[in-house]
């Protein structure tokens, strides 16, 4: 008996504590089923050739109105849209809900509330009306009651423990933009330094046409503007007792105005046949001979001396002569660049770049003045030639020219990095240099899981032509990545962290 009163007690306590266990459960489970509907929202999240939308809405329940807060991004800017009215329109079945909001009270930010008349699956689209009408259209769900469209909204929520929270508004304060990598052809990358050299067409080399004494009109300066046919200087001979370009202009004017007064008068001496026909004509010789070599000298020369003017509009790139210096003919005075020229961009590369040297498909350049990189395209440039063999007096290195369009963010005669790449038959996936962040000699790239909530995410890099570089581990080709503002996005990291209330409230 003593034994059976004992199985009975154990009996009890295991059948009471089961019914404890079985109400908190049911407690536990009837707690987890009432969600509160404001907490709990869809995520819109669609893309076109013009705009991003980024959407929060209620979850969409038959004869229930949503609340729809939806961001409108212009692309490619990544700047809020404004000066739009917006239609929103709700279609499920035959039915349809819509409604129209002129202006918004903040740029970029549309609030809208649509009721759907049936349930099942619909479209939701949105109209914009601006310079033209854009569409963007997302594919939504209508449930038959409000607690099956908060349930299933709620599964679909996902838990990002170290996303990182950077809302439209601050994204469209800065120059901010996310876009997916790309997947190309890309192959060795030569990265060496290369000088930019006037191009030997568009510079011009003026120089003395006779000996003499330099004398300058007014200053003449490196860089200042010359305008066609101007003219800044005169070479003297003036004192110089042999080669004096005065006294030969002098000369040859005295002899073409003595042969012009000659050949008049014998010419109406003729009409009265006071003189034949043969004197005309050797008077006729002696005068357009006498003129030719004037016209040629009056051309250049006055009773001054060699007069010099810029035959073209240009800036003057060197001057080789003082005032008052003496030349001789042939001597360079100043070399003149005109208003639209070329640059020469003069690379050395390695000998064992050789064999990629015939494969070169573009480059890409970095300037000096602003620190940015600039394409082949941009600049319009081409590759002119690489040397075929090594000149030892030269050094060792292999030379190779390209050819820029002038740009004023290049100075000729300065170094720049330069970025020579080759073609291949392999791609690679490929990312902006601004998309990714060192960190103690690790890279990184903010990975977008909606337009206001980013990852963190290591990558291994390969090569780099100074305007994209190779990704080998770390992203996919789908996955979108901040690739303008990451260091932004990477401060706001540290303040979310600092501040766990940082977000915002529409």
């Amino acid at each position: 008996m003593k034994q059976v009163s004992i199985f009975i007690l154990i009996l009890t306590i295991f059948t009471v504590s089961c019914s404890i266990k079985e109400s908190d459960n049911h407690e536990h489970d009837h707690d987890h089923s009432s969600y509160d509907h404001g907490d709990v929202k869809l995520q819109l999240i669609e893309y076109s050739n013009y705009y991003e939308l980024f959407a929060e809405a209620d979850p969409f329940s038959k004869g229930n109105d949503s609340e729809i807060v939806a961001h409108f991004t212009s692309i490619p800017g990544f700047k809020p849209l404004t000066n739009a009215s917006v239609t929103a329109i709700l279609k499920v079945g035959s039915g349809e809900n819509k409604q129209t909001v002129e202006t918004s009270e903040t740029p970029g930010i549309f609030k809208f509330s649509l009721k759907p008349e049936m349930s099942g699956s619909g479209r939701l689209t949105f109209e914009i009306n601006s310079d033209k009408k854009h569409i963007i259209e997302t594919e939504i769900v209508v449930y038959d009651d409000e607690h099956s469209a908060i349930h299933i909204a709620n599964k679909k929520q996902s838990e990002h423990v170290n996303a990182i929270n950077f809302t439209k508004e601050q994204s469209w304060k800065i120059d901010f933009r996310t876009e997916y990598p790309s997947f190309d052809y890309f192959g060795k990358v030569i990265k060496t330094s290369a000088q930019l050299l006037p191009d030997q067409n568009s510079e011009t080399l003026i120089t003395a046409k006779t000996n003499g004494v330099v004398k300058f009109h007014k200053n003449i300066l490196e860089g200042q503007e010359l305008k066609s046919g101007e003219s800044f200087l005169t070479i003297s001979g003036n004192g110089l007792a042999n080669d004096n370009a005065e006294v030969r202009f002098l000369e040859a004017k005295n002899n073409f105005e003595a042969a012009k007064a000659d050949y008049e008068r014998k010419l109406a001496l003729s009409q009265n046949q006071i003189v034949s026909e043969k004197e005309v004509e050797e008077a006729k010789v002696i005068y357009e001979n006498a003129k030719a070599v004037f016209e040629n000298l009056e051309s250049n020369f006055n009773e001054s001396g060699q007069v010099v003017f810029s035959s073209e509009k240009g800036t003057i790139n060197h001057v080789y002569v003082e005032n008052g210096q003496y030349v001789e003919a042939g001597e360079a005075l100043f070399s003149v660049c005109k208003e639209e020229h070329k640059l020469i961009v003069k690379a050395e590369v390695q000998q064992s770049y050789f064999p990629y040297l015939s494969s070169i498909t573009s480059f890409n350049i970095k300037s000096t003045t602003n620190n940015k990189y600039y394409s082949e395209r941009e600049l319009n440039g081409k590759l002119l030639s690489y040397g075929k063999h090594i000149d030892g007096d030269e050094g060792f290195l292999i030379p190779v020219n390209f050819q820029i369009d002038d740009n004023e963010n290049f100075l000729a005669g300065s170094f720049v990095e330069i970025f020579i790449k080759t073609n291949s038959k392999e791609k690679a996936l490929l990312v902006p240099n601004s998309a990714l962040v060192e960190e103690q000699a690790n890279y990184f790239v903010f990975v977008q899981i909606t337009p206001e909530m980013f990852e963190k995410r290591e990558v291994k890099i390969g090569l780099s032509d100074g305007i994209k570089t190779q990704i080998i581990t770390g992203i996919k080709e789908t996955d979108r990545i901040v690739t303008k503002g990451a260091i932004i996005v990477k401060l706001a990291a540290v303040s979310n962290s600092l501040d766990p209330h940082a977000g915002h409230v529409h």
